[in-house]
């Protein structure tokens, strides 16, 4: 596919919108889905340490006046040694209605000025077809010298599971089947420091129809490659998702997305919860313990998490980023029009949101006044 080149990005402020929760106020600026701007609302004073004042946004692609496909949906992940951001889309459906629908890959690759090295100048924006045998990739992360890759599968064995591609080559399958019994849809990755690889698995395909029924629960993995060891480390999830390792290494985030239905509505009686675990060594194993709610989400569900260095939870829901403190308290929210599917950060203090058919990056920091121009 023809890349596309982009230039002449308008970087603007982001507006300061301090929540009103008194009993009987009313404060909900949740974004509506054609709004051109992102609103930063504040629910406690230390969201200012976490998101200052002066963030800063900027749209960098959209598909909302061409096609409107979801291109930027899902396994948000940053190439820091290649300036290069590597992201999926929701199913995009065929012309032929005998064939399934595809997920495609956006390689989107960024050009700085290096006097001014927090401004984008310019990108380009390749879609890519997944490699053959890694079907509808979903969540991803950082591996080695590539990225990591879900696959969620079809109908064709083996086709499901974690694929290890290198920049530039062709990817490797490193594991597909729990002990013979295929995943259900490997959703998201994340890899600790020795190299474990902690992933959660949910029957996402065969709620839309191109896995088939599922052989087992709806649960949380641990795998070393090193060793071979693959273990169930949670479970008594409805539908777990996103998944992130706290910065100490200490602490695994799961979200769980119960609360949305096959056809995609929301049933706000069930789960829409983040969970904390405690990570222990017993045996040289890794076991999961002291689980525990540590948020449940204001806006729709927690599709995707992640940490940043000083333990703060970052949470894309259905009115953009949820933010959260190290202890669960609710600081606030970067309010984005049509809430955020995924989300990763990239250098200098910026945060890529995936928004569905809308691409954007937050800058959380003020721009140092050497770097201004």
């Amino acid at each position: 596919m023809a890349s596309i080149t982009k230039t002449g990005f308008t970087t603007r402020a982001s507006p300061n919108h301090i929540a009103d929760l008194r009993p009987g106020s009313k404060s909900d600026t949740k974004q509506p889905p054609n709004s051109d701007n992102i609103i930063i609302t504040q629910y406690h004073p230390d969201l200012i340490s976490v998101v200052s004042r002066e963030a800063e946004w900027t749209l960098l692609l959209s598909s909302d006046d061409s096609s409107k496909n979801p291109f930027f949906h899902n396994g948000c992940v940053y190439v820091l040694e290649k300036n290069e951001l590597y992201v999926m889309s929701d199913l995009l459906q065929s012309a032929s209605s005998s064939k399934l629908p595809t997920i495609l890959i956006s390689k989107i690759s960024f050009r700085r000025d290096s006097e001014h090295p927090y401004t984008i100048h310019e990108l380009q924006w390749m879609k890519l077809r997944p490699p053959p045998g890694m079907s509808m990739p979903s969540g991803a992360c950082r591996y080695k010298d590539g990225i990591l890759y879900c696959s969620q599968g079809i109908s064709i064995p083996d086709s499901g599971g974690l694929w290890y591609m290198p920049l530039g080559k062709p990817p490797v399958p490193i594991l597909t089947s729990y002990f013979g019994k295929p995943f259900n849809s490997i959703q998201c990755v994340v890899e600790d420091p020795e190299g474990g690889l902690w992933f959660t698995d949910a029957s996402v395909g065969f709620e839309q129809e191109f896995r088939p029924k599922p052989q087992l629960p709806n649960q949380v993995y641990r795998f070393d490659p090193k060793t071979g060891d693959l273990r169930v480390v949670a479970d008594g999830f409805t539908r777990p998702m996103g998944i992130a390792l706290s910065p100490d290494d200490n602490t695994v985030y799961v979200t769980d997305t119960g609360a949305v239905r096959p056809d995609g509505s929301i049933d706000p009686t069930r789960s829409a919860t983040i969970y904390a675990f405690d990570i222990t060594e017993k045996f040289g194993s890794s076991f999961l313990i002291n689980r525990r709610v540590f948020a449940y989400v204001k806006e729709g569900v927690p599709t995707a998490v992640a940490c940043d260095s000083f333990g703060n939870v970052f949470a894309a829901c259905g009115d953009g980023i949820e933010v959260f403190s190290p202890g669960g308290m609710a600081l606030g929210v970067i309010e984005v029009p049509g809430g955020c599917t995924s989300l990763c950060f990239g250098r200098f203090g910026e945060i890529f949101i995936c928004a569905k058919q809308r691409l954007w990056r937050v800058g959380l920091e003020p721009i140092p006044r050497e770097f201004l121009g």
